[in-house]
């Protein structure tokens, strides 16, 4: 498959700083999730956040295609994209239309997120989503491939002319949709921390890297950042790309502000009065305005070019507005 060739304007615009991109998830038993999480992307599109995500989890999540629709009308510059969405899900000659159409209908503000999804089983919060959905669950190495399949029928299907693609795992014949309003197309974020696979694949093929603490890519620390890079940076050389034609993106897991050392420990014991399970105690980023500095500066400081800082609760409007006002704008790039 024929890789990216040129530097994609979005990542021009973002590379000589550092930006911040919301995800916020309805907290449990919220009566109207969807309105709240369009409502939260208003909130940070007022605030000046740079892109405003969402996950895709059908089987317990509001779907992140009908709500960026909502979004998109209601937002005026924010950009708007799934963080990512899983292949497996859906046919990729959806995935092209449902981007395209989002990308017109936000005028331009699309994001596109894909991944290969992952087994919520292997790291002790539930059943397997693939399982809920009555999907099958193949190798990494199936799913991988499959995701490179369906790159190039989604970029096939917005050329001039109809697509034809046999492959092993999709096939589309004499397809074609509207191509996005963005040129070439919209930026491509592809998730993970593999080394040997995900990292060459976004050499090859993305725009953007995305990769995080745990589930989200292995990348729990600084250091952990810079190893990952390092990797990214070799594969680049080896394919033949300029390795700052790529934004370098981390996914934080799950940041909560408040004032002082004391407001934080109550905030935790709210949202947690049972205490903090393994996972929540591991991938909790709980601070002050200052400590969050620290924090993300520390990233920064390894090679992040862009967070996506994850919000437990679309309605903590404090974290929103600390780390818009208090946070992002202390964070300088390397």
């Amino acid at each position: 498959m024929e890789g990216r060739q040129s530097l994609h304007p979005w990542v021009e615009q973002r590379r000589e700083r550092v930006t911040f991109g919301l995800q916020a998830i309805a907290r449990k038993g919220e009566p109207e999730p969807g309105k709240s999480v369009v409502d939260a992307a208003k909130v940070a599109d007022d605030l000046g956040f740079d892109a405003f995500y969402l996950g895709d989890h059908p089987a317990w999540s509001p779907d992140p295609f009908l709500h960026f629709a909502a979004m998109a009308v209601t937002t005026r510059r924010i950009f708007l994209g799934p963080m990512v969405s899983a292949v497996p899900y859906r046919n990729p000659l959806l995935i092209a239309r449902l981007a395209s159409d989002l990308d017109h209908l936000s005028s331009g503000r699309f994001i596109n997120g894909l991944g290969i999804g992952w087994n919520a089983a292997e790291y002790g919060l539930g059943t397997n989503e693939f399982d809920r959905m009555g999907l099958p669950y193949p190798a990494t190495a199936d799913r991988q491939a499959a995701l490179e399949e369906a790159l190039a029928i989604i970029r096939g299907v917005w050329q001039h002319t109809p697509c034809t693609f046999h492959g092993t795992h999709y096939q589309v014949t004499d397809a074609q949709v509207p191509p996005p309003v963005q040129r070439p197309e919209p930026p491509v974020v592809l998730a993970g921390g593999g080394e040997r696979v995900t990292l060459r694949q976004v050499a090859r093929l993305a725009d953007v890297s995305n990769f995080g603490p745990g589930p989200a890519g292995g990348v729990d620390s600084p250091e952990d950042a810079r190893r990952k890079l390092a990797v990214l940076r070799r594969h680049c050389e080896e394919v033949g790309r300029p390795y700052d034609d790529v934004l370098r993106s981390h996914f934080t897991h799950w940041v909560m502000l408040a004032e002082t050392e004391d407001a934080v420990a109550a905030k935790v014991e709210r949202y947690f009065p049972n205490g903090l399970d393994a996972f929540w105690g591991a991938y909790l980023v709980a601070r002050t305005p200052a400590g969050a500095v620290e924090y993300f500066q520390s990233f920064a400081d390894a090679g992040i070019q862009h967070f996506v800082a994850q919000i437990l609760d679309t309605d903590d409007d404090e974290t929103f507005q600390l780390l818009a006002e208090q946070v992002a704008p202390a964070i300088r790039p390397a």
